[in-house]
């Protein structure tokens, strides 16, 4: 049963509230290639057809999905101008009541750390970014102390991942466990009304296994959780992880944003989101 939230001001009991909302800890990937886009996108510009997309994905997913999450490469790659466009993109999902995820995955220190936390809102909104925690603590908490919600890499969903990851230290302890225990108690100082910390981790869907023990180690730390369709794992595979139904903001990016095609583009993307949402409603009960 889902505890509704009320602090507008602690990014977690935000993101808290918006899967109250929303009623799923769904959360679609805006991920936008051109070659992958309804054929009547593919004629325009790619600037253009990335405004329509992603527009069109924001409207049919508002109102379905807690959050969206804008993989800021696609923009870069464009140049200033795509950089100027995610922001226009970041400001129509918050407006639509959308939380905000730039997945940048920062990985910086000191001062270069906060240029980048200031730099996450300077275009449009942003609720979480992602992190790299390579280099410690001190790569995370700018964001923190800039009042951003921050997911932070720790089971990622690819494979390769594994001989990093998944190697033993001396302890016992796996690399992917030691940087889950760092981040329990740097998380320890900054959680809200609503129990989690605004310091949450990347755990991939399709380490099912891991994340369970993983939960053990972070019990207050909202885990961002890609692998959902085209990668293979399922709603049930991430039951363990979501708490009330606040534990875990599970990511869906390319089974949502290019399905099958049965009606017209934003119809489909519209079922397939509410598809889920039903998915991991069920997987809650």
């Amino acid at each position: 049963m889902m505890q509704t939230m009320t602090s507008i001001n602690h990014p977690a009991d935000r993101l808290c509230k918006a899967i109250d909302t929303a009623g799923a800890p769904l959360c679609v990937g805006l991920d936008p290639v051109q070659e992958k886009m309804p054929q009547e996108l593919q004629q325009f510009e790619a600037l253009e057809s990335f405004q329509f997309f992603c527009t069109g994905v924001i409207d049919a997913v508002a109102g379905v999905a807690a959050a969206v999450k804008f993989q800021s490469a696609c923009f870069e790659r464009l140049g200033a101008q795509g950089v100027a466009l995610l922001g226009d993109l970041r400001q129509h999902a918050s407006d639509e009541g959308l939380q905000i995820i730039l997945d940048a995955k920062r990985g910086d220190i000191g001062i270069s750390a906060a240029h980048y936390a200031d730099a996450a809102t300077v275009d449009g909104p942003c609720d979480w970014i992602t992190v790299n925690p390579y280099l410690g603590i001190d790569g995370i908490e700018p964001f923190l102390d800039a009042g951003l919600g921050v997911f932070s890499l720790a089971r990622t969903s690819n494979p390769s991942g594994n001989p990093i990851q998944a190697q033993q230290l001396q302890d016992g302890r796996t690399v992917a466990e030691s940087i889950a225990d760092v981040l329990a108690t740097c998380g320890q100082k900054y959680q809200g009304q609503s129990g989690w910390s605004s310091l949450g981790a990347v755990v991939g869907a399709t380490k099912a296994e891991e994340a369970s023990a993983l939960r053990n180690r972070m019990p207050h730390q909202i885990f961002l959780m890609p692998g959902i369709g085209a990668q293979g794992a399922s709603p049930q595979d991430v039951a363990c992880c979501l708490g009330e139904g606040h534990g875990a903001l599970v990511t869906a990016s390319r089974s949502v944003i290019y399905p099958v095609p049965k009606i017209d583009w934003q119809s489909d993307i519209a079922e397939a989101a509410k598809t889920l949402a039903s998915e991991l409603q069920s997987a809650m009960t």
